[in-house]
């Protein structure tokens, strides 16, 4: 090949390599001056007195639902903190007649050892003297004619002992009493026992400790300034007296709705509630208890069966001869369920800003909520359409392609390219009035 054909070849090359080069990189700077442009959103202003009534109608109502019940009532800038730790401690005192017999704490109260569940004794049934051994059964449904009568009660666990299946008949009576193995004579509590009514009269002293671990803050029931001639002499009352560590018990079943005469006779459960709702964000003086009052077995007050409440236990002796003996008990009493709960909360930048973000992007629902008014029930529906979005078919695609190869092909010559494709460089808004709408 002649040196200049070579020359020429080389030179071609060249062009093409740089062409090459050069059209790779138009290419990179192109991806970076795309990524690094900012896109907002096209507006389009409808002035309407209907709609921006509406749109602002439901922005106040969403701002004021968050500035009142979000973060005022519900205080969402706090971090909460609701696994309260508790220690409870009770004591009850007083005196009362039961029985032509009178009883004192020790004789009333169960457990003894005062803890946040106990109970007060309302009523007592006892069967002295028994002695394990065979006996009848008490109750008209366990009388019998014969044997076969007692034999249907095999392996009852409602009988105050275990059927042996024998019908046992007493001197000249023709009917009888299915016999049971277990602690005899039996007990009967059908039998009509007055109830202990000076139960409204004790009074509850209740001490709790509470901390929330969160935070590391530590709170007692009892008022920093309150002393000791205090508590002697305070009785709780809501109103006057509301952080009294002292309750009487007729007050607290005034408070559930309740009296002595509904419950001595056939027992309850009360619940006292000791609700602790701190604002931290304030002086930790006041972080205070909120005591409240609720009869816990309502559901079953009215019911048939399994009325009230009442619990058994027995005193156990022995002979000189060694022979056990016991004295069975039924109690009939109040349960009283002192239960705390409680929540702290305390100022934090975290759930603030969570919640203030929530809050501008629900703003928003009141322009979607303009928008499907305008796109759908007003007249002017078609023309907001027609501002609002814009339609791109293939072949408009086509035609820009081709206009823009046709405008780098001959950058010179911009008229080669339609005046309806040429690229907009409105960046402002379209201003829809209300007399631009068809009627």
């Amino acid at each position: 090949m002649a040196p200049q054909a070579q020359l020429l070849e080389i030179i071609i090359d060249g062009d093409e390599k740089r062409v090459l080069v050069s059209s790779l990189s138009t290419m990179v700077w192109g991806w970076v001056t795309d990524f690094f442009t900012y896109e907002t959103t096209k507006s389009v202003v409808v002035k309407s007195w209907s709609v921006g009534i509406i749109n602002r109608i439901v922005q106040v109502l969403i701002i004021a639902y968050f500035v009142g019940w979000v973060f005022i009532h519900e205080k969402a800038y706090q971090v909460s903190d609701t696994g309260i730790e508790s220690s409870v401690m009770t004591k009850v005192k007083g005196f009362g007649y039961h029985q032509n017999r009178l009883m004192d704490v020790a004789d009333y109260v169960f457990p003894q050892q005062g803890a946040a569940v106990f109970c007060i004794m309302t009523k007592l049934i006892i069967t002295e003297n028994q002695f394990q051994g065979k006996c009848r059964e008490h109750g008209k449904r366990y009388s019998c004619d014969t044997d076969d009568n007692c034999e249907r009660h095999l392996g009852s666990i409602l009988t105050n002992g275990k059927i042996t299946g024998v019908c046992l008949h007493g001197d000249n009576k023709s009917k009888g009493q299915c016999e049971v193995a277990g602690w005899c004579p039996v007990e009967n509590d059908s039998i009509e026992i007055e109830p202990m009514v000076d139960v409204e009269n004790f009074t509850i002293f209740i001490k709790n400790s509470i901390r929330f671990p969160l935070f590391n803050i530590t709170r007692g029931n009892f008022p920093s300034n309150m002393t000791s001639d205090d508590i002697k002499r305070c009785k709780y009352n809501p109103d006057t007296n509301p952080f009294c560590p002292i309750f009487a018990v007729g007050d607290i079943l005034k408070y559930t709705g309740q009296n002595v005469a509904s419950l001595a006779k056939q027992g309850g459960e009360v619940g006292i509630n000791i609700e602790w709702k701190c604002n931290l964000d304030l002086d930790i003086e006041y972080c205070v208890p909120k005591y409240s009052f609720t009869r816990l077995d309502a559901p079953f007050a009215k019911n048939a069966v399994s009325k009230g409440f009442n619990f058994r236990f027995a005193k156990y002796f022995k002979m000189q001869n060694g022979t056990e003996y016991r004295t069975l008990h039924k109690a009939f009493a109040i349960r009283f369920d002192v239960m705390v709960t409680g929540k702290a909360g305390k100022f934090n930048t975290i759930p603030t800003l969570i919640n203030l973000v929530a809050a501008f992007t629900s703003i928003g629902l009141g322009t979607v909520l303009c928008d499907l008014i305008l796109l759908n029930f007003l007249k002017g529906a078609d023309q907001y359409k027609a501002k609002k979005f814009e339609e791109v078919s293939e072949a408009q695609i086509e035609a820009q392609m081709e206009a823009e190869a046709s405008l780098a092909a001959s950058p010179s010559s911009q008229m080669s390219i339609k005046e309806g494709m040429k690229r907009s460089c409105d960046s402002g808004a379209h201003s829809l009035a209300t007399a631009d709408q068809s009627v």
